[in-house]
Protein backbone atom coordinates (compact mmCIF):
# COMPACT_ATOMS: atom_id res chain seq x y z
CA UNK A 1 0.00 0.00 0.00
CA UNK A 2 1.15 3.36 -0.96
CA UNK A 3 1.69 6.54 1.56
CA UNK A 4 -1.56 7.91 -0.14
CA UNK A 5 -3.76 5.03 0.84
CA UNK A 6 -1.96 4.67 4.35
CA UNK A 7 -3.32 7.99 5.37
CA UNK A 8 -6.53 7.65 4.04
CA UNK A 9 -6.92 4.37 6.20
CA UNK A 10 -5.26 6.24 9.40
CA UNK A 11 -7.90 9.41 8.64
CA UNK A 12 -10.37 6.59 8.66
CA UNK A 13 -9.31 5.35 11.88
CA UNK A 14 -9.33 8.55 13.45
CA UNK A 15 -12.89 9.21 12.17
CA UNK A 16 -13.98 5.63 13.27
CA UNK A 17 -12.53 5.81 17.00
CA UNK A 18 -9.94 3.18 15.98
CA UNK A 19 -7.16 5.31 16.78
CA UNK A 20 -7.72 7.38 19.63
CA UNK A 21 -5.99 10.57 20.40
CA UNK A 22 -4.00 10.66 23.81
CA UNK A 23 -3.75 14.88 25.60
CA UNK A 24 -0.07 14.41 26.36
CA UNK A 25 -0.05 17.72 27.59
CA UNK A 26 -0.99 19.88 31.37
CA UNK A 27 -3.20 22.62 31.48
CA UNK A 28 -1.88 25.84 30.98
CA UNK A 29 -2.17 28.58 33.20
CA UNK A 30 -1.49 30.64 36.37
CA UNK A 31 -1.41 27.72 38.63
CA UNK A 32 0.90 25.35 36.39
CA UNK A 33 3.78 24.63 38.01
CA UNK A 34 7.25 26.73 36.75
CA UNK A 35 11.06 26.02 37.23
CA UNK A 36 12.17 28.13 39.80
CA UNK A 37 15.86 29.23 39.69
CA UNK A 38 18.89 29.99 42.71
CA UNK A 39 18.25 34.19 42.40
CA UNK A 40 21.89 34.56 42.61
CA UNK A 41 22.63 32.05 39.52
CA UNK A 42 19.58 33.13 36.68
CA UNK A 43 16.58 35.11 36.32
CA UNK A 44 13.45 32.76 36.39
CA UNK A 45 10.41 32.75 33.59
CA UNK A 46 7.31 35.55 34.67
CA UNK A 47 4.27 34.05 36.11
CA UNK A 48 1.51 32.99 33.31
CA UNK A 49 -1.10 35.72 33.04
CA UNK A 50 -4.28 35.55 31.09
CA UNK A 51 -5.92 38.78 30.53
CA UNK A 52 -9.40 39.38 29.09
CA UNK A 53 -9.65 41.92 26.35
CA UNK A 54 -13.46 41.39 25.76
CA UNK A 55 -15.95 38.85 25.64
CA UNK A 56 -18.68 39.86 24.06
CA UNK A 57 -18.89 43.44 25.78
CA UNK A 58 -18.64 47.15 25.18
CA UNK A 59 -14.47 46.13 24.48
CA UNK A 60 -15.87 43.67 21.65
CA UNK A 61 -19.33 42.88 21.00
CA UNK A 62 -19.21 39.96 19.31
CA UNK A 63 -16.22 37.86 20.31
CA UNK A 64 -14.22 36.91 23.35
CA UNK A 65 -10.57 36.30 23.20
CA UNK A 66 -7.76 37.01 25.51
CA UNK A 67 -4.13 38.32 25.65
CA UNK A 68 -1.20 36.31 27.37
CA UNK A 69 2.05 36.66 29.22
CA UNK A 70 4.40 33.25 29.83
CA UNK A 71 7.88 31.98 29.18
CA UNK A 72 8.43 29.67 26.51
CA UNK A 73 9.46 27.18 28.64
CA UNK A 74 6.08 27.27 30.42
CA UNK A 75 3.94 23.94 31.61
CA UNK A 76 4.31 20.89 28.87
CA UNK A 77 6.98 22.78 26.52
CA UNK A 78 9.72 21.81 23.93
CA UNK A 79 13.28 22.89 24.10
CA UNK A 80 14.88 23.27 20.89
CA UNK A 81 18.63 23.02 20.49
CA UNK A 82 19.28 27.44 20.77
CA UNK A 83 17.89 26.82 24.01
CA UNK A 84 22.01 25.31 25.75
CA UNK A 85 24.88 26.61 25.09
CA UNK A 86 25.99 23.33 23.78
CA UNK A 87 23.66 24.01 20.82
CA UNK A 88 23.80 27.87 19.89
CA UNK A 89 25.34 26.95 16.71
CA UNK A 90 22.54 25.25 14.52
CA UNK A 91 20.84 27.37 12.08
CA UNK A 92 17.80 25.30 12.20
CA UNK A 93 18.01 25.02 16.35
CA UNK A 94 15.29 27.51 16.59
CA UNK A 95 11.59 26.97 16.93
CA UNK A 96 10.95 28.38 13.59
CA UNK A 97 13.79 26.98 11.40
CA UNK A 98 13.70 23.32 12.49
CA UNK A 99 12.59 20.75 10.64
CA UNK A 100 8.69 20.04 10.93
CA UNK A 101 9.54 16.33 9.32
CA UNK A 102 11.27 15.15 12.57
CA UNK A 103 8.40 16.62 14.98
CA UNK A 104 5.64 13.59 14.55
CA UNK A 105 7.41 10.29 15.11
CA UNK A 106 7.04 6.97 16.63
CA UNK A 107 7.61 7.28 20.54
CA UNK A 108 8.99 4.79 23.35
CA UNK A 109 7.19 4.64 26.39
CA UNK A 110 9.73 3.81 29.39
CA UNK A 111 7.68 2.87 32.39
CA UNK A 112 9.72 3.02 34.97
CA UNK A 113 6.96 5.05 37.43
CA UNK A 114 7.04 2.51 40.78
CA UNK A 115 10.87 3.32 40.42
CA UNK A 116 9.80 6.53 40.92
CA UNK A 117 7.16 6.48 43.17
CA UNK A 118 10.12 4.40 45.93
CA UNK A 119 12.26 7.14 44.72
CA UNK A 120 12.13 10.79 43.24
CA UNK A 121 15.53 10.54 42.58
CA UNK A 122 15.31 7.44 40.77
CA UNK A 123 18.09 7.73 37.91
CA UNK A 124 17.22 5.95 34.29
CA UNK A 125 20.47 3.60 33.58
CA UNK A 126 21.50 1.97 30.48
CA UNK A 127 20.81 -1.17 32.29
CA UNK A 128 17.16 -0.10 32.35
CA UNK A 129 17.23 1.00 28.96
CA UNK A 130 18.79 -2.39 27.51
CA UNK A 131 15.97 -4.65 29.98
CA UNK A 132 13.40 -2.21 28.54
CA UNK A 133 14.58 -2.86 25.08
CA UNK A 134 14.57 -6.65 25.53
CA UNK A 135 10.95 -6.88 26.37
CA UNK A 136 9.38 -4.43 23.82
CA UNK A 137 12.09 -4.07 20.82
CA UNK A 138 14.83 -2.06 19.91
CA UNK A 139 14.67 1.62 20.10
CA UNK A 140 14.99 2.70 16.52
CA UNK A 141 16.29 5.85 14.84
CA UNK A 142 13.92 8.77 14.52
CA UNK A 143 12.29 8.31 17.44
CA UNK A 144 11.34 9.98 20.67
CA UNK A 145 11.63 8.66 23.85
CA UNK A 146 9.88 9.05 27.70
CA UNK A 147 10.36 8.49 30.67
CA UNK A 148 6.96 7.57 31.96
CA UNK A 149 7.45 8.25 36.08
CA UNK A 150 3.40 9.84 36.45
CA UNK A 151 5.11 12.60 38.01
CA UNK A 152 1.81 14.47 36.36
CA UNK A 153 -0.16 13.22 39.07
CA UNK A 154 1.71 15.78 41.18
CA UNK A 155 0.78 19.21 38.76
CA UNK A 156 -2.10 20.30 40.99
CA UNK A 157 0.85 21.37 43.32
CA UNK A 158 3.83 23.41 42.36
CA UNK A 159 5.63 22.01 45.76
CA UNK A 160 4.94 18.49 44.71
CA UNK A 161 5.78 18.84 41.46
CA UNK A 162 9.05 20.82 41.85
CA UNK A 163 9.80 18.58 45.20
CA UNK A 164 12.50 20.94 46.38
CA UNK A 165 14.30 21.43 49.77
CA UNK A 166 17.55 22.53 50.89
CA UNK A 167 19.83 20.22 48.71
CA UNK A 168 17.39 21.11 45.49
CA UNK A 169 15.07 19.35 43.37
CA UNK A 170 14.43 15.81 43.67
CA UNK A 171 12.50 14.58 40.81
CA UNK A 172 13.67 11.22 38.17
CA UNK A 173 15.19 11.61 35.00
CA UNK A 174 18.30 10.11 32.91
CA UNK A 175 21.89 9.66 33.49
CA UNK A 176 24.31 11.63 31.11
CA UNK A 177 25.66 7.63 30.01
CA UNK A 178 21.78 7.25 28.98
CA UNK A 179 21.79 10.06 27.43
CA UNK A 180 24.34 9.17 25.19
CA UNK A 181 23.18 6.03 24.85
CA UNK A 182 20.38 7.31 22.93
CA UNK A 183 21.68 10.08 20.98
CA UNK A 184 24.00 7.17 19.29
CA UNK A 185 20.29 5.50 18.54
CA UNK A 186 19.64 8.54 16.61
CA UNK A 187 16.72 9.49 18.82
CA UNK A 188 15.12 12.54 17.40
CA UNK A 189 14.42 13.68 21.02
CA UNK A 190 13.55 12.83 25.54
CA UNK A 191 10.91 13.67 27.05
CA UNK A 192 9.80 13.83 30.87
CA UNK A 193 6.92 14.15 32.65
CA UNK A 194 8.81 16.81 35.48
CA UNK A 195 9.27 20.17 35.22
CA UNK A 196 12.58 19.58 32.86
CA UNK A 197 14.41 17.17 30.64
CA UNK A 198 16.73 16.27 33.69
CA UNK A 199 16.79 15.19 36.89
CA UNK A 200 16.26 17.11 39.62
CA UNK A 201 19.96 16.79 40.96
CA UNK A 202 21.22 16.81 37.40
CA UNK A 203 23.04 20.11 38.25
CA UNK A 204 25.90 17.71 40.12
CA UNK A 205 25.96 15.57 37.02
CA UNK A 206 29.36 15.43 34.46
CA UNK A 207 28.59 17.37 32.61
CA UNK A 208 25.85 19.16 34.19
CA UNK A 209 22.26 18.82 32.69
CA UNK A 210 23.17 15.98 30.72
CA UNK A 211 19.90 16.10 29.40
CA UNK A 212 20.26 19.14 27.98
CA UNK A 213 23.77 19.68 27.38
CA UNK A 214 24.01 16.62 25.42
CA UNK A 215 20.61 17.03 23.70
CA UNK A 216 20.94 19.66 22.40
CA UNK A 217 25.06 19.26 21.33
CA UNK A 218 23.38 17.30 18.82
CA UNK A 219 20.51 19.14 17.60
CA UNK A 220 17.96 16.63 19.26
CA UNK A 221 14.81 18.05 21.55
CA UNK A 222 13.66 18.01 24.79
CA UNK A 223 10.00 17.63 25.76
CA UNK A 224 8.95 18.46 29.62
CA UNK A 225 5.87 18.02 32.03
CA UNK A 226 4.33 15.61 29.79
CA UNK A 227 1.24 14.28 30.79
CA UNK A 228 -1.07 10.83 30.94
CA UNK A 229 1.84 8.17 29.89
CA UNK A 230 0.22 5.95 31.36
CA UNK A 231 -2.50 5.97 28.51
CA UNK A 232 -0.23 5.01 26.16
CA UNK A 233 1.39 1.94 24.99
CA UNK A 234 5.74 0.89 25.48
CA UNK A 235 5.48 0.96 21.65
CA UNK A 236 3.04 1.53 18.56
CA UNK A 237 1.91 4.85 19.36
CA UNK A 238 2.81 8.69 17.15
CA UNK A 239 3.67 11.27 19.01
CA UNK A 240 3.03 15.09 17.73
CA UNK A 241 4.95 17.70 19.71
CA UNK A 242 4.93 20.53 17.59
CA UNK A 243 6.32 23.63 19.08
CA UNK A 244 4.43 27.34 17.78
CA UNK A 245 6.75 28.99 15.26
CA UNK A 246 8.01 31.68 17.04
CA UNK A 247 10.79 33.88 15.42
CA UNK A 248 13.89 33.14 16.94
CA UNK A 249 12.39 30.77 19.65
CA UNK A 250 14.13 28.35 22.22
CA UNK A 251 11.34 26.67 23.03
CA UNK A 252 7.21 26.84 23.30
CA UNK A 253 4.60 25.58 25.54
CA UNK A 254 2.98 22.68 23.57
CA UNK A 255 -0.48 20.71 22.95
CA UNK A 256 1.61 16.85 22.28
CA UNK A 257 -1.04 14.12 21.17
CA UNK A 258 -0.42 10.66 20.74
CA UNK A 259 -1.77 8.52 18.08
CA UNK A 260 -2.81 5.42 20.02
CA UNK A 261 -4.15 2.01 18.49
CA UNK A 262 -7.41 1.34 19.97
CA UNK A 263 -7.26 -2.28 21.69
Amino acid sequence: MGAAGILENLGAMLLSGGVEVVDCSGELGPATPLLKLPPDFAVDTPAIEIHRISEYDENGPFWAWNWLKLGEHSGTHFDAPHHWITGKDYADGYTDTLPVQRLIAPVNVLDFSAQCAADPDFLLTIDHVNAWEAEHGAIGKGEWVVLRSDWDARAHDEGLFLNADETGPHTPGPTAEVIEHLIAKGIVGWGSQCIGTDAGQAGGMTPPFPAHNLLHKNNCYGLASLANLSKLPAKGAILIAAPLKIKSGTGSPIRALALVPRA
